[in-house]
């Protein structure tokens, strides 16, 4: 025996969204490199030079992702920070 299954559909204009050609619907896209910075100072520092260095070729940059850290060290000192980070841009 077929089950009939029932869905209920509105077509109020507060249940739909305004689909007038006049009011297209947008959408973004988005695209994630992996980047390696490192800075003498720290870790935000080195964070801020691959946003500062990516901005060179990206445009629209929205984020950044800091995925590691590590640390150079010599004679018990920590000489140079890295990271390696995901940084997110909108494509146009």
């Amino acid at each position: 025996m077929a089950r009939r299954i029932l869905m209920k559909v509105s077509w109020n204009r507060a249940d739909r969204m305004d689909l007038h050609p006049t009011n297209p619907i947008t959408m973004s896209v988005l695209k994630v490199i992996e980047v390696l910075a490192n800075s003498k100072v720290g870790w935000e520092d080195a964070a801020q030079q691959a946003v500062k260095k990516a901005t060179r070729t990206l445009k629209n940059i929205r984020s950044i992702y800091i995925q590691d850290q590590s640390a150079s060290v010599e004679k018990g000192r920590i000489t140079e920070y890295r990271i390696t980070a995901k940084v997110t841009f909108e494509l146009e």
